[in-house]
């Protein structure tokens, strides 16, 4: 059975720097034998169709495929459409009333629990705040993730040592939805 997909690349086309072109990407991905594939934005995001069934052999295969095309490590995680369709389903902010830039979802390569966040002071952070999904992570940022400072304590490495973490905000999360609907 064919299923639909979101592959988040963490860190690419950043700065100038581990530039990975998306016309390359889609090439790419549709070298590995992936159908319908299309690709969001310049930031790391692409879509597409697979029978192979196992998001976890998928995203390690993209990585090793985009480390011998391109020439350096990018962490990938790959979920499908049911998965992505739950993270928005499970909200626990109201997203219908905020904008976009104030809502953010974190992906995680593996389930996380509440004892790893056990260091982060969430009452020093308020109004922010944040709360735990599906090896996801739901962040309210009032003022945006550029001024957050919730956003610079949960990305610290001692808070995500051992899984692969990366954040979209909450245009690209409905999106990805979208884009691997029926």
């Amino acid at each position: 059975m064919t299923t639909m997909y979101a592959a988040l690349l963490r860190g690419i086309n950043v700065g100038g720097r581990r530039k990975v072109p998306m016309a390359d990407l889609r090439a790419l991905l549709t070298s590995l034998g992936h159908d319908a594939v299309r690709t969001h934005l310049q930031s790391g995001q692409a879509v597409f169709a697979s029978d192979h069934g196992d998001e976890d052999s998928l995203a390690a295969g993209l990585a090793r495929a985009i480390e011998e095309r391109f020439g350096f490590p990018v962490d990938v995680i790959v979920r499908d459409h049911a998965y992505l369709e739950a993270v928005v389903e499970a909200c626990p902010f109201p997203a219908a009333e905020l904008e976009a830039r104030q809502l953010h979802v974190t992906y995680f390569s593996a389930p996380v629990t509440e004892e790893r966040f056990a260091p982060v002071d969430r009452a020093a952070f308020l109004p922010e705040e944040f709360r735990l999904g599906d090896r996801a992570l739901y962040l309210h940022a009032p003022d945006g993730l550029g001024r957050s400072k919730l956003a610079e304590a949960l990305a610290k490495p001692r808070v995500n040592e051992g899984v692969v973490a990366t954040t979209r905000n909450w245009n690209t999360v409905t999106k990805l939805v979208e884009l691997t609907g029926p």
